[in-house]
């Protein structure tokens, strides 16, 4: 059968889902195939998760920003994270994986760059901030060169992930529980977390035969779903006195 969707809306399409799944699912109207359904319905969560990973930080930059405050966002948890996405990316990069697969960690791992300086900014330590963004952008690029970083290497290193992941969250989930309060969290990236890692253990099973990713896909949403929950369990819980507030601190 000849396609019969104009070419500037079919050929990105083919781009995402591929030309026999756009053959069947389009051209032949076969939207029940099981196979290219699920794969048509995992690449577009996929490109969805990507997308969202653009904005899903921003919430939490404006908070800080409009509050002049940190308080209860854990420095250790970002660092964590970002060492975590740097990782992420360089492992699936070199081995091939579609980037609706990933790319999230991406622009995610540069908005946790600009968080984790706010946190540093804000707490008097702008200069560590500086030093710490710079080594996690060079520790980035040395991931990516397959030279310095062997193959075996990053698959060690990725596994490490596995539990980063967890351990990055565990400060986070503390602090809350300690302080039975959230914060300046931001609940829209917190829910936007947890929904995207869940979207996102499904692209994996359907498009990643690699039982590491699988794994670390399990864990990332078992970590945030406890975060959803603290979120919503102290949603209107009082503030303690906020010693992170920028306006706060008074020269003696």
């Amino acid at each position: 059968m000849a396609p019969w969707l104009p070419a500037i809306l079919r050929n990105p399409l083919a781009a995402l889902i591929g030309e026999p799944c756009t053959k069947t699912l389009i051209d032949e109207l076969n939207l029940f195939d099981p196979l290219c359904l699920r794969h048509a319905v995992s690449k577009g969560l996929g490109l969805g998760i990507v997308l969202g990973g653009c904005i899903v930080k921003l919430p939490q930059l404006f908070k800080i920003l409009n509050a002049k405050s940190v308080a209860g966002i854990s420095l250790s948890s970002y660092v964590l994270e970002v060492l975590a996405n740097a990782i992420t990316l360089a492992y699936n990069f070199r081995q091939g994986y579609s980037f609706t697969t990933y790319g999230e960690a991406l622009f995610i791992g540069v908005q946790n760059i600009v968080i984790t300086l706010l946190i540093l900014a804000f707490t008097g330590r702008t200069m560590v901030g500086l030093v710490t963004s710079g080594s996690l952008l060079a520790f980035a690029y040395v991931l990516f060169d397959a030279s310095l970083v062997s193959g075996s290497l990053l698959s060690v290193l990725y596994g490490l992930t596995i539990p980063l992941v967890i351990s990055s969250r565990i400060p986070q989930i503390y602090a809350i529980h300690k302080n039975k309060y959230t914060g300046q969290l931001s609940a829209f990236a917190v829910f936007n977390y947890f929904f995207g890692t869940a979207a996102r253990l499904f692209t994996t099973m359907v498009e990643v035969d690699d039982s590491l990713v699988l794994i670390g896909a399990v864990l990332a949403v078992v970590a945030n779903g406890v975060l959803a929950a603290q979120m919503l369990y102290f949603w209107n819980a009082q503030a303690p006195q906020d010693k992170y507030r920028l306006d706060t601190k008074k020269t003696k």
